[in-house]
């Protein structure tokens, strides 16, 4: 899972560029996380700490308006804007913040976050400003959409490789040698998908070994992987010792991870 600090890196380049590039005065920025409300987590140009961490409801204020809109929002004179809430005047004069823009961070539909910028005059927004402000973050949500693209395969990955494990668990206690072949067939189709470029693994290991691999891949401990597999537990160790010695391992979580780079497990 993609750390939060690390999706704000996004967030707090595009404030960057968008304030070196607009000479807006300030600008700032955060993103919802897990549903939560959104809190002001990036400052750039502010004199004050009155905004920081501030949390943003929907509805209230020029962020909160903007939130419930899903489309930007300007205000020239924050304090006396009137087609907005006031709740956040105290921050906001604190700042000395007059003219303010808020934009959407919209992922498949959803917002995610709000950028902002803002002068410490009464002056109106212009488009070259406007197209900037959205830009930026257009940047973000590209950036977001890409994080969440990574997430979302390597969950698949995780989950395909449960399902290898129990597949190899599975085959040798069937008996009848058709049925067991075939679901072998499959488990060498899950292989093939992660040998480099479709060759042949880089490592040969038995059966009996890649069994043992695949479960302590799975998180299970020699003990654990013995019951499931039906082995006695230094057997098991005899497998783990052998494969490690042909990847050339020297701890379980190097041999699951050599085994996965040679394409002898997905």
């Amino acid at each position: 899972m993609v750390p939060e600090h690390d999706e704000s890196v996004e967030l707090r380049a595009a404030l960057l560029r968008l304030r070196r590039t607009t000479g807006l005065q300030v600008v700032f920025g955060g993103l919802l996380q897990d549903g939560r409300a959104l809190r002001i987590a990036e400052l750039d140009g502010a004199v004050t700490p009155a905004l920081r961490g501030l949390a943003i409801s929907t509805g209230s204020g020029l962020g909160g308006k903007c939130l419930a809109l899903s489309r930007p929002c300007a205000v020239t004179d924050y304090p006396s804007a009137r087609h907005i809430t006031h709740e956040y005047d105290a921050p906001v004069s604190a700042e000395g913040l007059r003219s303010v823009i808020a934009v959407p961070v919209v992922v498949r539909r959803r917002v995610r976050g709000v950028l902002y910028g803002a002068l410490r005059d009464a002056l109106p927004i212009g488009e070259r400003v406007f197209d900037a402000a959205v830009a930026a973050a257009r940047d973000v949500e590209q950036a977001l959409a890409v994080r969440d693209e990574v997430r979302r395969l390597a969950a698949e990955r995780e989950e395909m490789r449960q399902a290898y494990g129990e597949l190899r668990e599975l085959a040798p206690k069937v008996t009848d040698p058709e049925l067991r072949e075939r679901l072998l067939a499959v488990c060498g189709r899950f292989e093939a998908t992660s040998a480099p470029e479709g060759r042949p693994p880089a490592v040969l290991l038995t059966p009996r070994e890649t069994d043992v691999l695949a479960a302590v891949a799975s998180g299970a401990t020699n003990a654990a992987a013995a019951q499931r597999l039906g082995l006695r537990p230094e057997t098991v160790k005899g497998y783990l010792r052998s494969a490690m010695r042909k990847l050339g391992a020297h701890t379980r979580l190097e041999a699951v991870v050599a085994a996965r780079r040679a394409g002898a497990l997905p």
